[in-house]
């Protein structure tokens, strides 16, 4: 990490509520869940489907964890009630996985029974390393009760292709680089290294006959993945590109111009300065982005 990143960092908590509040409004739809709605209901009219997340992680204890299943199963009523083709986006730890798996297992298995009634999704995603073992756990238990359940992996993780070969069959995988920073022995860290992983493990999900959901905001990566698809004879409705709020825009609307499903990820609560900060710490490079978006205004 370079001093001038160094000191972004650092003074990251320093940093006046208005102005990180204003870098963050790129990326996060509001504090509340009206605001997501809103959000949500004003994409879905552009024809852009959404995905949901209540921000948060590392809760600590079971009431702590309850608390939160509750709030997403008042958000997926929510979304429902809105005709919202929207799905939840959940990490493990928000769930209680730190305290226990049986405990994030519980929690994750009424909200996929609350939800299949209502025909809804629920994506479980992938947070470190130290969780990798205990998600694809938790989701290959979910699975065999549940199909509108899905998983996450990152392509940065050096482990992923033998990952893609342990999944349920038929599953549905949101594919990503990977944000967090982890030691060189189990994650690649150069930009080609990752991207080949990432093409790689598409083309593995694709032959098992996998759903694939491709989370590149990357234009390059993004016509890679088109062309595996085509080659493969994989149909449009198999694969869909999933895109973060406020990045990239200009690659969504030439995806969805070429017929593809372009799905936007959608994070919002009052936990919004806490994962603005923790996503900066994990992956410092991003610290130039935030330079840039307290100067360039909101959304």
């Amino acid at each position: 990490m370079g001093i001038f990143t160094k000191a972004i960092v650092a003074a990251l908590p320093l940093v006046p509520r208005p102005l990180m509040r204003r870098m963050a409004s790129r990326y996060i739809a509001g504090e509340s869940l009206d605001e997501a709605l809103a959000l949500l209901t004003k994409l879905q009219s552009e024809g852009y489907p959404g995905a949901i997340d209540l921000l948060g992680e590392d809760v600590a204890g079971e009431s702590a964890a309850r608390a939160v299943q509750r709030e997403y199963l008042h958000i997926a009523t929510a979304t429902k009630a809105r005709g919202l083709d929207s799905y939840l986006s959940i990490k493990p730890t928000h769930l209680g996985l730190r305290t226990s798996r049986d405990l994030a297992l519980e929690l994750f298995t009424e909200l996929a029974r609350a939800t299949a009634t209502s025909a809804q999704f629920v994506r479980v995603e992938m947070e470190d390393s130290t969780t990798t073992d205990d998600t694809l756990w938790l989701f290959t238990k979910l699975r065999e009760s549940f199909d509108n359940v899905g998983i996450v992996l990152q392509a940065r993780l050096k482990r992923t292709l033998a990952d893609v070969r342990a999944l349920p069959s038929e599953s549905d995988v949101r594919i990503v680089k990977g944000i967090y920073i982890e030691p060189a022995a189990i994650a690649y860290s150069e930009y080609i290294p990752i991207r080949d992983s990432f093409s790689e493990a598409c083309q593995l999900l694709w032959r098992a006959g996998h759903r694939v959901r491709l989370a590149t905001h990357d234009e390059a990566m993004g016509a890679r993945c088109i062309k595996v698809a085509s080659d493969l004879g994989v149909a449009k409705d198999r694969y869909e590109f999933q895109v973060m709020l406020g990045v990239q825009e200009h690659n969504w609307r030439r995806w969805r111009g070429n017929g593809h499903t372009v799905r936007v990820y959608v994070p919002f609560g009052p936990e919004w300065r806490a994962y603005s900060t923790r996503r900066l710490k994990r992956n410092p490079a991003l610290a130039g982005h935030v330079l840039r978006a307290l100067f360039r205004g909101p959304r």
